[in-house]
């Protein structure tokens, strides 16, 4: 915008008060002076109170990894949002409600995490009980074994069939 004043031949006065408009613009609801200060020690003050949280907040990557050991080796999965353990090891968390350890069968136990329904006992989609079928078949009725052939006198010959009158010609076929 400033290079447009040093030119040789300069601005027009409507070019002029356009430029104006747009550097007002570009100045809208910016912070100078003191209300600037004040406003920047306010974000940096925001920023420290939700790093000190740690529990609330994870803002570091170390913070965001699974808290669980196996074997005395730390899990490197990313943790679940809101929690330190991963979906994996959220059963080891004794404060979180949304999970419960499949309960298996008595064959194959598996302590998988599933999550809380209004079921009883969730189980996993490997171990879940269907309920019973609401369709039953109806019993089918006994065929014979020999299905009667009926008299003969009942069907018509070919000389039965034609017919006794005289027909007109298009219905002689």
């Amino acid at each position: 915008g400033s290079s447009l004043l040093t030119g040789p031949e300069g601005l027009m006065a409507k070019e002029r008060e356009n430029l104006k408009r747009l550097k007002c613009l570009r100045r809208y609801r910016q912070r100078y002076g003191v209300e600037a200060l004040l406003h920047r020690q306010l974000r940096e003050r925001r920023m420290m109170a939700t790093e000190g949280g740690g529990q609330q907040a994870h803002t570091t990557r170390s913070s965001q990894r699974c808290l669980a050991f196996l074997d005395d080796v730390r899990c490197s999965n990313p943790s679940l949002p809101m929690t330190r353990h991963c979906l994996a090891h959220i059963c080891q968390d004794v404060n979180q409600t949304l999970f419960k350890p499949c309960v298996g069968s008595e064959d194959v136990p598996c302590a998988k995490p599933v999550p809380v329904t209004f079921s009883e006992e969730p189980s996993c989609p490997l171990h879940l009980r269907l309920p019973p079928p609401m369709y039953v078949p109806e019993p089918s009725l006994p065929v014979p074994e020999e299905l009667e052939v009926p008299p003969a006198e009942l069907y018509l010959s070919a000389a039965e069939l034609q017919p006794t009158e005289s027909l007109p010609l298009e219905f002689s076929d």
